[in-house]
C-alpha cells in the first residue's frame, strides 16, 4: 500500500512539474516559423548582405578618380545596402543613396 501511495506522489509531482514546464514555453517569446518546423527565439530581421565591392567597382569603372570614387561608394552602400544601376546617375532607383550628403551639402555618393 504504501509503495501504491509513493508511485502516485511521484506520478502527481511529475505532471506538475511538466505542466508548469509547458505553460513557462508557450508564454515566452518562441515563435514558430510557418515554412519550416525550425524554432526561433525572438528572431531578427537583418538586411539583405550586397557584395559592395563588386558593386563599387561596376559603378566606378568609369570614373576618372577610381579610388575616390570607390571609397565613397562603399561608404554609402554600406550605409543604405544598395547601389544605383550603372556608371552615373540613377539614382532614384535607390533614394538612400541619392539623400546623403557630406558636411559641404554636397552629393557624397558617386
Amino acid at each position: 500500500m504504501k509503495l501504491l501511495l509513493i508511485f502516485i506522489s511521484i506520478l502527481l509531482i511529475q505532471a506538475f512539474v511538466g505542466n508548469s514546464i509547458l505553460s513557462n514555453a508557450a508564454s515566452s517569446s518562441v515563435t514558430m516559423d510557418e515554412e519550416s518546423d525550425v524554432v526561433a527565439i525572438d528572431k531578427k530581421h537583418y538586411p539583405k548582405r550586397i557584395n559592395c565591392g563588386y558593386l563599387c567597382a561596376r559603378r566606378c569603372r568609369a570614373s576618372s578618380r577610381k579610388k575616390v570614387c570607390h571609397r565613397a561608394c562603399k561608404t554609402c552602400c554600406n550605409r543604405c545596402r544598395c547601389v544605383p544601376p550603372g556608371t552615373y546617375g540613377n539614382k532614384s532607383a535607390c533614394p538612400c543613396y541619392a539623400s546623403l550628403r557630406t558636411h559641404g551639402n554636397k552629393p557624397k555618393c558617386p
